[in-house]
């Protein structure tokens, strides 16, 4: 019987006696939310927590492509496709693409994710030449730019190929590491750091009827199969961010459960990164449409998730959702560096 437990997270800057420090920020919690499936969850008391699941949601997270996991960090978007949902068909070419990736840095981005094949419900499989051709001349272009580190966003092992030759230093598979199998290995003897993330079937299908016998559960079992996956053949956890999927094959029940209990996944010991940015389940609660519209939609979303602890948001508006967090650390720490 899996036992898992959820931590209640709080920010407040006086810590009680007995709290433990949630993968070593600003957090810490006293009581988590005990999950045990076909059980009535059940609030604890932080000694209540078996010791090796406890240490595992208190450890430091160790620094991802050379930026420390102890504060939030944004990742700014840049898909350079024809067809992705929201800004897809955008830039005319690669130093049109570049100008904007560098303006999402000088707008606060700490990282950019860098993607060539459209993702969303209903998208194509994009042949390897093309999705090459579109994200190798943008990364060389952009890479000078920039000091922040740039993530290609990818599933196939050959285009991270291309992407790191020209310049990319994470790479992040929205298929967990289960579409291509030369991509984990490559990875692994190039010392890249991953992000792994959850998705039901494949972006041609996730939407049709996703199900789940509990999709908090279910999603947690499986990214912690994957880091199995990857650690047994020689990729070390300290690399590894994970990534619920919100969109990926849930409905918006679904994508409301996740959100709801991300800081379970804490439970896995690796950097949480949320993608939820202008999703369709924002428009659908708030009536924003379209997509660009979802501004403030979104902007909440990531603060309710870094007040769970997330790590990295994966974000379209770079400068909002900067100002907002800066204000959100500035609140919760009562200091005017939000730190």
């Amino acid at each position: 019987m899996s036992v898992y437990f959820r931590p209640l997270v709080s920010f407040d800057p006086v810590m009680p006696r007995g709290a433990i420090r949630l993968a070593g920020g600003p957090g810490w919690f006293t009581h988590a939310v005990r999950l045990v499936r076909g059980v009535a969850p059940q609030t604890v008391r932080t000694s209540d927590i078996p010791t090796e699941i406890a240490e595992r949601l208190s450890a430091p997270r160790p620094a991802i492509a050379g930026l420390s996991m102890e504060r939030p960090r944004i990742m700014g978007i840049l898909n350079v496709t024809p067809d992705s949902f929201s800004d897809g068909g955008l830039d005319s070419g690669p130093e049109q693409a570049a100008r904007r990736g560098a303006a999402m840095v000088a707008a606060g981005a700490d990282l950019v994710d860098i993607g060539g094949e459209s993702t969303r419900p209903g998208a194509a499989t994009v042949p390897e030449a093309d999705e090459i051709a579109r994200v190798a001349p943008v990364i060389a272009a952009l890479a000078p730019r920039i000091a922040a580190p740039i993530s290609i966003d990818t599933r196939k092992a050959e285009v991270a190929r291309a992407a790191v030759a020209a310049g990319a230093t994470l790479v992040n598979d929205v298929s967990g590491f289960t579409y291509d199998p030369a991509l984990a290995p490559f990875c692994r003897e190039t010392a890249l750091p991953v992000c792994v993330m959850h998705a039901q079937g494949d972006p041609q299908t996730m939407q049709s009827d996703p199900r789940y016998d509990d999709v908090l559960l279910d999603v947690y079992d499986f990214l912690d199969g994957r880091i199995a996956a990857l650690t047994a053949i020689g990729l070390p956890r300290d690399r590894i961010v994970i990534d619920p999927g919100i969109g990926f094959g849930k409905t918006l029940a679904h994508n409301l459960s996740l959100l709801n209990g991300l800081a379970l996944f804490h439970g896995l010991g690796c950097p949480i990164l949320l993608g939820a940015s202008r999703k369709g389940f924002i428009g659908r609660l708030s009536g924003a449409d379209p997509a660009s519209a979802r501004m403030p939609g979104s902007v909440a979303v990531a603060l309710a998730a870094v007040a769970q602890g997330v790590q990295i948001l994966r974000v379209h508006d770079v400068a909002e959702t900067r100002q907002a967090l800066t204000l959100w650390q500035a609140v919760q720490s009562g200091e005017a560096d939000g730190t």
